[in-house]
């Protein structure tokens, strides 16, 4: 049985609130869980401190028992210091396009032509 820390959600239309919870990683997302251990209300502001509710030694139970978290919980539990999440880097991403680099090349040579010009 692989199991997963993740969301589930509950709340109304429009007005999400998620449970924090330990389930089962073929039971559907707002399905049977196993455990709740927090919850994650979205529309909180940022710095609050109810915005994320989360009981941090029953996660770090779990995950010693094989749970795996879920890349959004994962951020959680590495704010509240249960475990390190490695940051992404993908620096290729970051590079333009082959159309923007053809552009950018195309307004280099423009701007050298005007400055020669205006020599």
């Amino acid at each position: 049985m692989s199991l997963k820390i993740r969301l589930a959600r509950a709340g109304s239309k429009k007005r999400p609130y998620y449970h924090i919870v330990v389930a089962d990683a073929r039971s559907p997302r707002d399905g049977r869980f196993i455990e709740a251990i927090g919850s994650w209300n979205p529309l909180m502001p940022k710095d609050s401190a109810e915005r994320v509710k989360l009981d941090a030694d029953k996660a770090k139970a779990w995950m010693e028992k094989g749970a795996q978290a879920t890349d959004r919980v994962a951020r959680f539990l590495d704010a509240a210091g249960v475990t390190k999440r490695d940051a992404r880097s993908n620096p290729k991403k970051a590079e333009p396009g082959a159309k923007a680099k053809e552009r950018a090349a195309l307004a280099q040579q423009k701007a050298e032509a005007a400055a020669a010009a205006s020599e």
